[in-house]
């Protein structure tokens, strides 16, 4: 009887000595993981610090090169266009240019064989001043690189000639450019069996046909007086 009672003492004091175990065991364990988290936060802690402080290095220099900048005002988008001031307008009145490499008049004109083997036209004594007994006026042309064919076309008026109406057309002439020419002439004859003492103006079209689109500029010259 006295074993049973020792027995059952022992066995009503075991979930006793259960739980004190266990609170041991849980007590041991959040101890460490009590301590395994205040070490992580103290390492992440210094990541942070060490990480602001690079910031900081970093940002300073900038800091004080935006300081230094100076302060523009916001550009319109007229800046980026470009100025008339700045654009040269075209002159229709003068010696064509843009397709044109060279144009000038001349009392006549030659073929050479070209660096690529092609016939070039090349003036013969250019000038722009002419005796009354000139039978024919040359002007010839060397083009850029086009990508097509089309027609050069020149027309004459007597723009300061004693008796002649400057708005009159005296003469014309017209020659087709294909693809692989550089260049061209256009010849013009006087109106009668000479030319008249004056200024002479020719109109350079190029197209198919004269339009107001067609102008590419103008050349002049001057028909001499006989005592000249």
């Amino acid at each position: 009887m006295a074993g049973n009672s020792r027995n059952q003492h022992f066995g009503a004091a075991t979930p006793y000595l259960r739980l004190f175990a266990l609170g041991r065991s849980l007590d041991s364990l959040c101890r460490s993981v009590y301590q395994d988290a205040m070490a992580e936060g103290t390492r992440r802690a210094g990541r942070e610090a060490i990480a602001a402080v690079i910031v900081m290095v970093i940002s300073a220099p900038m800091a004080l090169l935006a300081e230094e900048l100076p302060i523009t005002r916001n550009s319109s988008i007229s800046d980026f266009q470009n100025r008339t001031q700045d654009v040269t307008p075209y002159n229709f009145d003068a010696p064509p240019q843009g397709l044109f490499r060279t144009i000038t008049t001349a009392e006549g004109f030659d073929e050479q064989l070209g660096f690529q083997r092609t016939h070039e036209i090349v003036p013969v004594q250019p000038t722009d001043r002419f005796r009354p007994d000139t039978q024919t006026i040359f002007i010839v042309f060397h083009l850029h690189q086009h990508y097509q064919g089309f027609k050069v076309l020149g027309r004459c008026y007597p723009e300061a000639v004693a008796g002649l109406d400057p708005t009159l057309l005296i003469g014309q002439d017209a020659m087709h450019i294909a693809l692989e020419d550089d260049s061209g002439y256009l010849a013009l004859s006087p109106p009668q069996t000479i030319w008249k003492p004056g200024r002479y103006k020719v109109e350079i079209h190029v197209g198919e046909q004269v339009n107001e689109m067609s102008l590419m500029g103008t050349m002049r010259f001057t028909v001499l007086k006989e005592t000249q």
